[in-house]
């Protein structure tokens, strides 16, 4: 089934501003609702300072009182846009940073950027952490240090109607087809990485178009100028639960904490691990999962720069 340009805008712009849902939809507001009912509702607001994680940051943070946080918005459930208009975005990672915030009893100003740029801002000092649903992988470990508070990882879609594929379990199986996924991100380096399977097993290899705008990849499946997208697992449920959508997940494909990310050497570290951990013990990191129907990506405690998944 072919969609006009226009059911194709349509549809994209539904799914920004759709809810949350995943394979199995979760419990709570986000499941098959409206993300921006889900923004809505306020999980952070009640965290307060603990003085003891608070003391954990370096002298010139407690005196200045704030930090410089790039982040990357894409769709939900990680970071996406409620009210376009506005630009205040929402999501887990926007909770997760805003109730860390208090508990340290600073304020982060938030500047939304283009994710391929937040890592090397970080180690050009431009910012002091960044979020964009960054997964922790061995080539990042070299130059960044990660706080972790979820597990994500990597998965692949299609369209719904296209029964080509069931589940992706080894990238052989997309020989001959074209993968859309975001810029700059571990998909399109782990599928630059390994194209060479496919002249391995003697068949056509894959094609990679990478996209800034997660719209994009979204439109382009759509409109069948791609095959398949790699994005991340909770993203790809959110979408697959989405009529206007039109998606189908395929699986998880490879695991991968997710956290802050730092400059390697970062003081900032323990206190976002603390933070992170309070948020956990007092509760408000499972009303976060909940809110965004995410509790399937919980972690039992933070770490810090921990080694990517097998």
């Amino acid at each position: 089934m072919r969609r006009t340009p226009a059911a194709v805008a349509t549809a994209a712009a539904a799914l920004l501003l759709a809810g949350c849902g995943a394979d199995p939809v979760p419990a709570g507001p986000a499941a098959g609702a409206s993300a921006v009912a889900a923004a809505s509702h306020d999980v952070v607001s009640g965290e307060r300072k603990v003085d003891a994680i608070a003391a954990l940051l370096p002298a010139d943070v407690r005196t200045s009182g704030r930090l410089r946080l790039g982040g990357a918005v894409g769709a939900p459930p990680s970071a996406f846009y409620p009210d376009p208009a506005k630009k205040a975005p929402a999501g887990l990672d926007v909770d997760v940073a805003d109730a860390v915030a208090k508990v340290l009893g600073i304020e982060i100003t938030r500047e939304d950027a283009a994710f391929e740029t937040i890592l090397p801002a970080l180690g050009s000092g431009k910012y002091d952490v960044g979020t964009g649903n960054f997964g922790v992988t061995t080539a990042r470990l070299r130059t960044i240090d990660f706080v972790t508070y979820v597990d994500d990882g990597q998965g692949f879609a299609v369209r719904k109607d296209d029964t080509r594929l069931q589940r992706v379990t080894d990238l052989v199986q997309l020989c001959g087809l074209t993968i859309g996924t975001g810029a700059g991100t571990t998909f399109e380096t782990t599928l630059d990485a390994r194209k060479g399977v496919c002249a391995a097993a003697g068949r056509k290899p894959y094609e990679v178009k990478a996209f800034s705008d997660s719209g994009a990849v979204l439109t382009g499946l759509q409109q069948g100028r791609i095959d398949v997208v790699m994005s991340t697992i909770n993203g790809l449920r959110h979408q697959a639960a989405q009529p206007a959508a039109g998606t189908r997940f395929l699986g998880e494909f490879h695991r991968l904490d997710v956290g802050f990310a730092f400059k390697k050497g970062s003081p900032l570290t323990p206190a976002f691990q603390a933070a992170v951990n309070q948020l956990i013990k007092d509760g408000t990191y499972a009303r976060i999962l909940q809110k965004w129907g995410t509790e399937d990506s919980a972690v039992t405690a933070s770490q810090i720069s921990p080694p990517e998944h097998a």
